[in-house]
């Protein structure tokens, strides 16, 4: 069975896209469209105008968040058990330098930037509306086999429905507690390494054990 992991606030302890705008884009924008993704705006439309106010070289951004950006514990030896699968609403060439920065080599599904004279352009990995949630997401591309998902945000739920086993925090988690979806609750990789022994996955505990334990 195969392991996913979203990246901004799963793999990394905090949202990277979020402290992106904070230090080159708009913090004013992102507090005002975050609230309508879902009702109103879709999270690509929220993203793409977001990264639209950057203006700094995609490579300076990039050493930014190199040296800026921190993973959670467990990450090495999460890679190393179990080769996850890293699918992420943010971009190649922020993510891949930190993988670099780590040590640590797995395949990535993301989307991809580049610069024009008026910010950043986002280049969408995928951009097929789902017949589930009603808009781009991540699960068209894990179709086919069964997996495990691991992830915290708004462009988690939709793959985490879908999974045969979830792993979740912060605002995923809560998402999935209001639907009466099981998950288990996580705050470092090395949690959901230690419930994923040897070199496969091992079963979850039995889904009549509540929501969230």
């Amino acid at each position: 069975m195969r392991l996913v992991l979203d990246w901004d606030g799963t793999v990394t302890v905090r949202d990277s896209l979020v402290e992106v705008i904070h230090r080159f884009g708009d913090p004013a924008l992102l507090a005002e469209l975050e609230p309508r993704v879902g009702n109103g705006i879709t999270l690509h439309e929220e993203i793409a105008l977001e990264f639209a106010a950057i203006t700094a070289p995609i490579n300076d951004v990039a050493a930014w968040v190199v040296e800026h950006v921190e993973v959670r514990d467990g990450l090495h030896e999460l890679a190393e058990a179990h080769r996850p699968t890293v699918i992420s609403a943010g971009f190649h060439e922020l993510i891949e330098p930190v993988l670099a920065r780590e040590g640590v080599e797995l395949e990535v599904l993301a989307n991809r930037v580049e610069e024009t004279g008026d910010g950043w352009r986002v280049h969408w990995r995928d951009e097929v509306v789902c017949t589930t949630c009603g808009e781009p997401c991540k699960r068209g591309a894990l179709e086919g086999k069964p997996y495990v998902y691991v992830g915290d945000g708004y462009s988690d739920r939709c793959a985490a429905l879908a999974a045969e086993r979830v792993f979740a925090r912060d605002g995923l988690a809560a998402y999935l507690e209001r639907r009466d979806v099981p998950f288990e609750p996580f705050e470092t990789l090395a949690d959901v390494a230690a419930a994923l022994p040897g070199s496969g996955v091992v079963e979850p505990p039995s889904r009549s054990r509540g929501r969230n334990t």
